[in-house]
């Protein structure tokens, strides 16, 4: 089979789309599949374009058995939701010669992610001229959050761009999601079951699993073996609530034994140690090498996921795969009804969004009850192995390639 993914997000060493991507590629290239990928240097979290990559120049690169083209795009030092839109316009025009070089080498599936949803038109275009399969994966609902964050705003204009993005979506052959909750959100925006995927998120479970002593980082960062670490680790972005756990590590400061430590880079960064400086309880870290992802979330004894009220239904966290993995209980921001309110209630703690001192309380709790830990980490570990699986899921998901370009419907 010949796929070509197109998108934005390829950056292996990431958390998030570009690792989950990334992995994808790697793996059905190890299958024997011929795989190409079109995307943008890599520039995420710290919105500057990485050491030894080109934001000017088209570039070519051999990577785990696939070819990735990247193109040149425009990076906004500061991210405003104008910007934002101009930044993936510039990758959605820039994109758009790369995409036709693959013409004589003809694909037979055009696997897209959201997002961009700028990306989308050239996508199914391409698709349909070369008469190849169409596939968009939503890795998020760029459009509704950014509506419901306050990035765009107006009832118009949001009717407008909802009934475009109507009209996309129905004229994919494939549209896989994460989530459930999210194959409900496409199904109300017109998509029928035929063409409905569940993709959900993957860990590497045999790489990230319960650590039998200590995580170096313990000593690394001058952590006593007795102390309780509530570690967050991930982007530090707009939909995280990163405003929680500066007021959480400020309410809990006196909590004795009790360790914070957030890692991540993002815009949200430099605002959240503003408000810790003075807290002697909490320790930051950048972002890790991804060799090292199952000793930093083996630091954990609490994993914590805050997330904005106003987002909370919108996306199932890929950071979650891998908490869950590593064996420890996660304290998350989440309605008890939504999907990842019900898995948190059974691997960990689910409380309201952005309220900090249920979170705290929530911390706190778990922080004095090592037994309750334990018992609440091995349920998190089952329930990745269940779920999460990467090679039960890739293998999974190749077979809906194999469908998808027989044209068969879903089962």
């Amino acid at each position: 089979m010949k796929l070509l993914v197109y998108g934005i997000n390829f950056a292996p060493e990431l958390t998030g789309i570009g690792k989950y991507t990334g992995e994808m590629v790697a793996w059905l290239a190890a299958q024997g599949h011929d795989v190409r990928v079109v995307t943008a240097p890599p520039y995420y979290p710290d919105w500057a374009v990485w050491p030894g990559y080109s934001a000017s120049r088209y570039t070519t690169e051999n990577w785990r058995g696939a070819k990735v083209l990247r193109t040149p795009l425009w990076v906004p030092r500061k991210v405003s939701g104008a910007k934002r839109l101009l930044h993936l316009a510039s990758f959605a025009l820039t994109s758009v010669p790369a995409l036709l070089a693959q013409w004589r080498w003809k694909p037979d599936v055009v696997w897209v992610t959201e997002p961009p949803m700028f990306c989308t038109p050239a996508a199914l275009i391409f698709a349909r001229l070369r008469s190849a399969r169409a596939w968009l994966h939503i890795q998020d609902y760029e459009v509704d959050a950014a509506f419901d964050l306050g990035l765009l705003k107006g009832a118009w204009l949001r009717a407008r761009v909802a009934s475009m993005e109507r009209s996309l979506m129905r004229r994919f052959d494939r549209i896989s999601t994460i989530s459930q909750r999210m194959i409900e959100r496409a199904r109300s925006k017109g998509t029928d079951d035929a063409r409905l995927v569940f993709l959900p998120n993957w860990a590497d479970v045999s790489a990230i699993q319960p650590l039998g002593a200590d995580s170096p980082y313990r000593a690394e960062l001058g952590i006593r073996s007795d102390a309780v670490v509530a570690l967050y680790s991930g982007n530090m972005g707009a939909k995280q609530g990163l405003e929680l756990l500066a007021e959480m590590a400020l309410r809990l400061k006196d909590q004795p034994g009790l360790e914070f430590v957030f890692c991540g880079n993002g815009a949200g960064r430099a605002e959240l140690m503003k408000r810790c400086e003075a807290l002697t309880n909490v320790r930051f870290l950048d972002l890790q090498p991804v060799e090292r992802l199952g000793d930093l979330l083996g630091l954990a004894d609490i994993h914590l996921l805050p997330q904005r009220a106003d987002a909370a239904d919108l996306v199932m966290p890929s950071k979650l795969t891998g908490m869950l993995s590593s064996g420890r209980p996660v304290v998350a921001g989440a309605r008890p009804e939504t999907e990842l309110g019900q898995v948190a209630a059974e691997c960990g703690i689910a409380v309201a969004p952005d309220d900090a001192q249920a979170f705290a309380d929530a911390v706190v709790s778990l922080a004095s009850n090592a037994e309750r830990r334990r018992e609440l980490g091995i349920r998190a570990r089952a329930y990745a192995e269940q779920r999460f699986d990467r090679n039960a899921v890739l293998a999974q998901f190749e077979r809906d390639l194999e469908a998808c370009l027989a044209g068969n419907s879903r089962r």
